[in-house]
């Protein structure tokens, strides 16, 4: 397991850490550990958003593979 050290945190930011905690009935450092562990997770909706985003920025490719083999053996 990694361990984060988080420096000039806001006191509201704190605070409202500190309350949520309170409202679950866990410590600050777990109630910590769900929020960032929620938030950094990526649904397969959002990979493939993603993923068809970086499709639509590409070129199509013109020459299909037969024609690249054929190519290179004709070398």
């Amino acid at each position: 397991m990694a361990t984060i050290i988080i420096r000039n945190l806001d006191d509201e930011v704190a605070e409202r850490l500190r309350l949520q905690a309170r409202l679950r009935g866990v410590s600050v450092e777990q109630e910590a550990r769900r929020v960032l562990a929620d938030g950094t997770r990526v649904s397969r909706a959002e990979i493939a958003a993603r993923a068809a985003a970086i499709r639509a920025r590409q070129r199509p490719h013109r020459s299909s593979g037969v024609d690249l083999i054929r190519e290179d053996r004709a070398r």
